[in-house]
């Protein structure tokens, strides 16, 4: 395909649209360790602690959950972020998709 275009060999590719991809002899792997950072410090949440399982058991959300109104901006931005982490997590894909059906009125129990 050089031959054909004029064009420049980067090497293996590194990061693509804030997804690192290691590729070795055993596969190409894919993680976005960077970017999951940057939303934890863009949401000030640095010193929350890590979880197995990010949904509390048993736990019944509701539209009409009557505590404190949350950003609803804010809210959107967050869920917006964690849907692009989905495509390295697909184990947050329940627990993004529940939390995103509270998008129109969010409280702070969202």
């Amino acid at each position: 395909m050089m031959s054909t275009f004029d064009m420049t060999d980067l090497g293996k590719m590194r990061y693509f649209l804030g997804i690192e991809v290691l590729q070795n002899s055993h596969g190409i792997f894919i993680c976005q360790r960077k970017y999951a950072q940057e939303v934890l410090a863009r949401f000030n949440m640095m010193e929350c602690n890590a979880v197995k399982n990010p949904i509390v058991s048993g736990m019944k959300l509701s539209k009409n959950d009557a505590g404190p109104k949350a950003d609803a901006t804010l809210y959107k931005q967050a869920v917006g972020s964690l849907m692009y982490l989905t495509t390295t997590r697909p184990d947050l894909m329940y627990v993004v998709s529940l939390i995103s059906r509270f998008m129109e009125n969010p409280s702070e129990i969202h």
